[in-house]
């Protein structure tokens, strides 16, 4: 099966799960997470349909971001400082943000460009130690921070589940989905609008994230590894 066949049978399926859990299928963005793969492999994608992209290196983003100007390229990885210039402007939408400081920066650095980035919130719902983010009761001071900072736009919040117990992964799904809905009815009814992305589910649980609400699965091995069919 090539890379083409692989993304049109997720994509397939993906369609197939949102209808059967009442869901429009096009509510959903699958992103192609292209980080372990060249750019060959991407065109490919493309072919079959690809309109969304996911790197967590900078440079790879640069790389196929620059080459692939009209799909749409979205940052997974953990934010570095010095790196963030490299990552405004190409990504249409950055998954990761958790501090403060990176926030500031990317509005810096968008000012520059004259645009604004879009971003959610990394939140670890889990408490996993070894997983980043923010914890839930923190997203909400992030959210007043970055509504200070005029060339940053929350559009929602990320997650990871723990890996291997799919009861574990909806039960974390099911906690971002409460979180992004507490947090707007808060917010201002124009924000609100606005904060509706919740980015959850990879290759192992991305069905237990459609089931819980995901507007936003980030699939790579089922599209790009042929040992995962």
């Amino acid at each position: 099966m090539t890379t083409k066949q692989r993304y049109e049978r997720t994509r397939a399926e993906l369609d197939e799960v949102c209808r059967s859990c009442g869901r429009d299928p096009g509510e959903v963005v699958l992103v192609a997470v292209s980080k372990t793969v060249g750019p060959e492999d991407v065109a490919l994608a493309v072919q079959g349909g690809a309109t969304d992209f996911g790197e967590n290196r900078p440079d790879q983003l640069m790389l196929k971001a620059d080459q692939f100007t009209t799909q749409n390229w979205h940052f997974i990885g953990n934010i570095q400082s010095r790196r963030i210039r490299d990552i405004v402007g190409r990504a249409s939408l950055v998954h990761s943000l958790f501090e403060e400081r990176h926030a500031r920066k990317i509005s810096e650095i968008a000012a520059e460009h004259g645009i604004v980035q879009d971003v959610l919130l990394e939140v670890n719902v889990s408490g996993e130690e070894s997983k980043s983010g923010l914890s839930p009761d923190k997203v909400k001071r992030m959210l007043e921070t970055c509504a200070e900072l005029p060339n940053i736009r929350v559009r929602g919040l990320m997650t990871m589940a723990p890996q291997g117990d799919a009861q574990v992964a909806r039960q974390t799904f099911a906690g971002l989905r409460a979180l992004r809905d507490e947090l707007a009815a808060d917010l201002p009814a124009e924000r609100a609008a606005l904060f509706t992305e919740l980015s959850m589910g990879m290759s192992e649980d991305w069905r237990e994230a459609v089931a819980e609400g995901a507007t936003i699965v980030r699939i790579g091995r089922a599209i790009f590894s042929s040992t995962f069919e």
